[in-house]
């Protein structure tokens, strides 16, 4: 069992809302991932009528939500969102993204942390959504998240593990579950992610932008399975040479005997 914050989760594979033809095939997917907890920017809510049909789904779905701030600029603007989902919501869970360019989506890592801070002093549960920098990874752990979510490789590409390196030493150094974000975008990625020990992983493009997103979010909870099992069980020692698996004798050494 993963423990978050105050919560547990039976399910290491979080998921997200975006690029779903509709509704019905986002819930089916939720559904046939095992994912219990499902990030959601609150720029696709509609506050004035509450027509959209993003949140009721989700919410009889009975999935635990984590609202996220995608689309805010500086740490101001994603505090505002935080407690506007809190407000809206009734929840003091968020995850904090801020990228001020519209272009790669970058996370601020100045602006990040400053947010956290602010965030985390007012009694949010804060998973921030970084670069897999270990420096500021330790930081945000120090000001008080519950979680941090460094990038495999720029969201939305479906690029891997391209930051595996430091991914690494941010899950060796961490106290906190840390939670490969972006990026992952073949189950084989998810597994990697989970034999190199990650606490979970985060996938949205991946499951939603496959011909077949119910089927790909089944092979997804395959793969974060059987990695966290293989983590567990230890994988075996890397080589820069070649070993022996039988004695290293001559096939015919019985005859000089």
């Amino acid at each position: 069992m993963l423990m978050l914050a105050d919560s547990q989760f039976s399910s290491r594979l979080f998921t997200g809302t975006g690029k779903f033809s509709c509704s019905k095939t986002m819930v089916a997917s939720i559904e046939a991932s095992g994912s219990q907890l499902v990030t959601m920017a609150m720029k696709r809510i509609d506050l004035k009528t509450a027509s959209d049909d993003i949140l009721a789904p989700l919410k009889a779905s009975g999935v635990k939500l984590l609202p996220n701030t995608s689309g805010a600029r500086n740490a101001q603007e994603a505090v505002f969102v935080a407690e506007l989902s809190r407000e809206v919501l009734g929840t003091s869970w968020v995850k904090l993204e801020i990228h001020p360019d519209p272009k790669y989506l970058m996370p601020d890592p100045i602006e990040t942390l400053k947010a956290a801070k602010m965030l985390c002093d007012k009694g949010f549960v804060v998973l921030p959504y970084v670069h897999a920098d270990p420096v500021l990874c330790r930081h945000l752990e120090e000001v008080g998240c519950a979680a941090v979510m460094p990038l495999g490789s720029p969201i939305g590409s479906n690029q891997g593990l391209a930051t595996q390196t430091f991914l690494k030493i941010i899950i060796e150094q961490a106290n906190i579950p840390v939670v490969v974000d972006a990026g992952i975008g073949a189950p084989s990625h998810a597994m990697q992610a989970m034999e190199m020990g990650a606490s979970a992983v985060l996938v949205n493009t991946a499951i939603a932008s496959s011909r077949d997103p119910v089927a790909m979010a089944r092979c997804f909870e395959s793969a974060v399975s059987a990695g966290r099992d293989a983590y567990l069980a230890g994988l075996g020692v890397t080589s820069c040479y070649a070993q022996q698996t039988s004695p290293q004798k001559p096939l015919t050494a019985f005859l000089e005997s």
